[in-house]
């Protein structure tokens, strides 16, 4: 029995480590092409792919900063110079900082806006022509339960997260006619490097206000993207999805 994405390309940037990974076994696991996205990691890119292959599937490597429009539109290119056109599109990538209010300067604002905000819309530009001209498109975003409530310690990033959501629903309105669906994914705190130097005591605070009382997996938002393009999803789109084992309820 083929798998739900066998003859499917799908693009994941931020694909070399973390949640990124993740989404990228997955879909690879489900029968895609994947391209795997990094800025610098290029040697846990490497090893994603080895990992995919290894276990049959088909995966290439693709060095591009997602906060400029020109390494977006080289990005797209290769992906389907090499796999094909881009069916599904996961845009995962992004930057953090945990700082007060005097430590958030306009560089740092600009620089998380370019990665976390421009990047998802120069990507999502890139791949649209194409896929309305196949009636045919999956995307989902990777935002954070930061966009949905106060976040004094990462101004930039919450911003900018609370703004994917919004693009995510009005592109999804904007799309839907051409047989396009646009989702996004809230995780909350995930055993990614991002916590690795948040201190223990921290975390546990956040573990206690956390129902489920554990750190989540990137394995667990993997399954969750994977869900949402899917045709098992095909009544979805515009929505956000909160994996955060319940530290956050909507609305």
């Amino acid at each position: 029995m083929p798998n739900e994405f066998t003859h499917k390309t799908a693009l994941v940037t931020g694909g070399s480590r973390g949640i990124g990974a993740a989404i990228c076994r997955k879909l690879a696991a489900e029968g895609a092409a994947v391209a795997v996205n990094y800025l610098r990691s290029a040697d846990r890119a490497a090893d994603v792919v080895a990992q995919i292959t290894r276990d049959g599937g088909t995966a290439i490597a693709l060095q591009g900063d997602v906060s400029s429009e020109d390494d977006v539109k080289k990005l797209v290119a290769e992906t389907e110079q090499q796999l094909g056109p881009i069916d599904l599109l996961v845009n995962n990538a992004g930057v953090y900082d945990d700082v007060d209010h005097n430590h958030t300067t306009t560089d740092l604002w600009a620089r998380t806006m370019r990665a976390n905000l421009d990047g998802p819309f120069y990507t999502t530009w890139a791949v649209k022509t194409g896929m309305i001209e196949r009636r045919f498109g999956r995307i989902v975003n990777i935002s954070s339960i930061a966009g949905l409530r106060p976040r004094p310690s990462c101004i930039a990033y919450a911003t900018s997260k609370a703004g994917l959501i919004g693009f995510t629903r009005s592109v999804a309105a904007a799309l839907a006619e051409h047989n396009i669906r646009v989702n996004a994914v809230a995780p909350g705190l995930i055993d990614t490097e991002i916590i690795a130097d948040v201190p223990p005591e921290k975390i546990q605070s956040l573990i206690d206000a956390t129902p489920i009382s554990r750190i989540g997996q990137p394995e667990e938002i993997a399954e969750l993207v994977a869900f949402l393009l899917s045709e098992k999803a095909s009544y979805i789109t515009g929505q956000t999805y909160v994996a955060d084992g319940g530290r956050v309820t909507l609305p």
